[in-house]
């Protein structure tokens, strides 16, 4: 971990957190979800260096120590598309490999829609590339946390009656579990964890002492507005379709697979209608936060399609 650097360039207008290792030829790029920050690809980040790779991991805008925006509430999934190429005209660099996660899957379609010429390939964890349109949860109960979430005012009431840190830990106990988060009518969704509730065991107190200084610092605003209040936003894609190379890593108790349609969407072979050239991997026991749940098995696909790919 004391290798990983770290540095603030200016894009966009903002002073956005790079974590960056390893000083190959060849750039891997990590791009994270909620509640996470750059630090939850550590273990991909140090293996890739150790086998000869630039890895970059940047917070998004808002969170961790990247500055937010002026306006949190106008940020969007275009703001990121353009970070992303900012960051890599920033430091000098053509093609890269993308590796993402929940939410950042959203940039990485994009970036491999607008600027394939720039993409080697790309690994997904735990959300397939979908095209923007229906959402996944309009058959889901009033309850589900996502709903919740894009509820203007909700969110920040229900974080805001705990501090930072604890506000991560509820989230990252919910999510550890294969049930899809509902609360029940009268119930908020920070209430659904006991307070008792331990940790993951592959979820430290160290490692969530770095998630809480991190969001002390950022609070949730951008974090709310991108991804879940901006889930509709348009982009006037006119083919859907990917032509990267990409492998999707979903672990078989991921919450994500009990959305309507997602498994069958993943196993009966369709989400090769929109990536062609698409392989797919599943952790048996990976649950939504593979990539620190099983670092070794993740890192040793992850290398593997990467070496294969250069």
């Amino acid at each position: 971990m004391d290798q990983i650097q770290h540095n603030f360039i200016d894009v966009n207008g903002l002073k956005l957190h790079v974590a960056e290792i390893g000083s190959g030829p060849t750039t891997v790029v990590f791009l994270h979800g909620f509640p996470e920050i750059w630090y939850s690809w550590r273990h991909q980040m140090i293996a890739v260096a150790r086998s000869g790779f630039r890895a970059i991991a940047p917070d998004h805008r808002g969170y961790g120590l990247s500055e937010p925006p002026p306006e949190p509430e106008k940020a969007s999934f275009s703001d990121l598309l353009a970070d992303l190429v900012g960051i890599l005209d920033f430091l000098g660099i053509d093609k890269v490999f993308l590796v993402a996660k929940d939410f950042g899957v959203r940039p990485a379609y994009l970036f491999s829609v607008f600027h394939r010429e720039r993409v080697l390939g790309v690994v997904s964890v735990g959300v397939p590339f979908f095209p923007p349109g229906p959402r996944l949860y309009k058959e889901l109960p009033e309850g589900f946390y996502i709903s919740r979430w894009r509820e203007p005012g909700r969110a920040e009431a229900d974080f805001g009656r705990l501090d930072a840190k604890t506000v991560v830990r509820n989230i990252y106990i919910l999510f550890s579990r294969s049930e899809i988060p509902i609360a029940t009518e009268n119930q908020e969704v920070m209430d659904m964890v006991d307070p008792s509730t331990p940790l993951p065991p592959w979820f430290t107190e160290d490692d969530l002492n770095n998630y809480g200084a991190s969001y002390d610092k950022s609070g949730f605003p951008t974090a709310l507005q991108v991804p879940y209040r901006s889930l509709g936003e348009e982009f006037n894609i006119r083919d859907q379709r990917v032509e990267v190379r990409m492998l999707l890593m979903m672990g078989e108790k991921d919450y994500f697979l009990k959305f309507p349609g997602v498994e069958e969407y993943i196993r009966s072979g369709k989400a090769k209608n929109h990536v062609p050239d698409l392989e797919i991997s599943f952790l048996p026991e990976g649950t939504h936060f593979s990539q620190e749940q099983f670092p070794e098995q993740v890192n040793q696909l992850l290398l593997s399609f990467l070496t294969k790919h250069i």
